[in-house]
């Protein structure tokens, strides 16, 4: 395919999410089956178009005055690209498979491309009926923080401790992907996105299918070292999903005491256990539930440890998931919350005396973090934030004392200030 080809396939997968309000990559392997023609490098590249465009749909509407589909897709070429109305209007010649020519209006609209004066919801991508919510958080850093959260991710690599020795180990032996360390994990390895923002396919590589690695953003890793998890102690993951979290504990505890990992929804923890078997994990103990029964109830009053990576509107992966900004409505934060208090209240009844319950959301939303907590704390008397001095006092992560911002209960991780996605991480302990 052309690249004006592309662009109109992208135009084309834009249409199709508008009209049927569904997931981009739902309307992208539509596309793909329907257009076999098109080759993996197509596919990807349209991908590309595709997301570029959902990061700075309001932006690139902005400055064409027009948020359909096409008028995003030439926006974004001009913001997001940097290709200036000759290259754009190259691409649009009407030709078989190429868009449409440039409209006077359009030329002269992407010749201006300006964004002075623009609301902060536009300058900064998101929806307007959030802005509120963000503000509380990041006051006059808003729209640099979600300029911030419109680019695109890096693909971050978690060196496993039980396989290999060392990062440095791990990253002398993948000298092709051009991976650098990442600059707050010690156990993290970077790979930035290509121009057609496409990275390596790790998941082939001898190392990976050796348990080396795992794909985890560095802000993922560091909740769980925040988490203090130590060799011989019982630790429940409560919403384990696929295990991400869950084998960096293992590895921080060395395969000592006793993990178990579990998810009201049994369907996520199906990938869990052939990971475990690759990253070499022996202390881990999945717990399916069954028929909604709860899978850990035997286990009340003698954890030390309870990882709560608690359901949440993801507002801080946005950079990896641009459409669910858009497909995120108002209602969604008050269902949340709701599942946020009846998990944590469920993780509460496990902590033994003197244990403690690891809080983490991957959002930015101070309604979702703080205000959680606050709830809990009244509900619960028995539990008390640990300080910041502690948290941040753990072996080898003093560094991020100066990088993470201080909330009343946590830390918050957010893509300008930590370069990572938006994770909250806060712990409770029960006297």
């Amino acid at each position: 395919m052309t690249p004006a080809a592309r662009i109109s396939a992208a135009i084309e997968v834009l249409a199709d999410i508008d009209a049927r309000r569904r997931p981009a990559s739902d309307a992208l392997k539509d596309w793909g089956l329907s257009h076999r023609f098109a080759g993996s490098k197509d596919r990807a590249a349209i991908a590309s178009l595709v997301y570029d465009a959902l990061r700075r749909k309001a932006s690139a509407g902005w400055i064409m005055g027009d948020n359909a589909p096409r008028a995003v897709v030439l926006g974004m070429l001009r913001l997001q690209r940097g290709l200036n109305v000759d290259a754009i209007a190259a691409l649009c010649s009407g030709e078989r498979f190429a868009p449409e020519p440039l409209s006077a209006n359009e030329r002269e609209r992407l010749d201006k491309a300006d964004l002075s004066g623009a609301p902060p919801h536009i300058a900064g991508d998101f929806p307007d009926w959030i802005e509120p919510f963000l503000q509380r958080l990041l006051g006059d850093d808003l729209v640099p923080e979600m300029q911030a959260l419109a680019t695109r991710a890096p693909l971050d690599l978690r060196v496993n401790t039980l396989k290999v020795s060392s990062r440095e180990e791990a990253h002398d032996a993948l000298p092709h992907l051009g991976a650098v360390e990442t600059p707050l994990s010690p156990l993290g390895l970077r790979i930035m996105p290509g121009e057609d923002g496409r990275g390596p396919a790790v998941q082939s590589e001898p190392e990976f299918l050796k348990g080396w690695l795992e794909i985890q953003d560095e802000g993922s890793q560091l909740v769980a070292l925040l988490s203090g998890a130590e060799p011989g102690e019982q630790v429940v993951d409560l919403c384990a999903g696929g295990g991400g979290k869950t084998l960096a504990l293992a590895a921080m505890m060395e395969n000592h005491g006793q993990i178990y990992a579990t998810d009201n929804d049994a369907r996520r923890l199906a990938p869990i256990h052939e990971r475990l078997t690759r990253a070499g994990v022996r202390n881990v103990q999945v717990r399916t539930p069954r028929n909604k029964a709860d899978a850990v109830s035997d286990l009340d009053g003698r954890i030390d440890c309870v990882l709560v990576d608690a359901p949440c509107t993801g507002v801080g992966t946005w950079r990896r998931n641009p459409d669910a900004k858009w497909r995120l409505r108002p209602g969604s934060l008050e269902t949340r919350r709701k599942e946020q208090a009846t998990v944590l209240d469920r993780a509460a009844r496990l902590v033994k005396p003197g244990g403690r319950i690891v809080y983490i959301t991957c959002s930015i939303l101070p309604e979702e973090n703080d205000d959680a907590l606050s709830s809990f704390v009244e509900r619960h008397e028995g539990f008390r934030p640990v300080s910041h001095e502690e948290l941040l006092g753990k072996p080898g992560l003093g560094f991020l004392k100066n990088a993470t911002r201080r909330t009343a209960y946590g830390l918050q991780l957010t893509p300008q200030q930590t370069g990572t996605d938006g994770f909250f991480v806060a712990v409770l302990r029960k006297a």
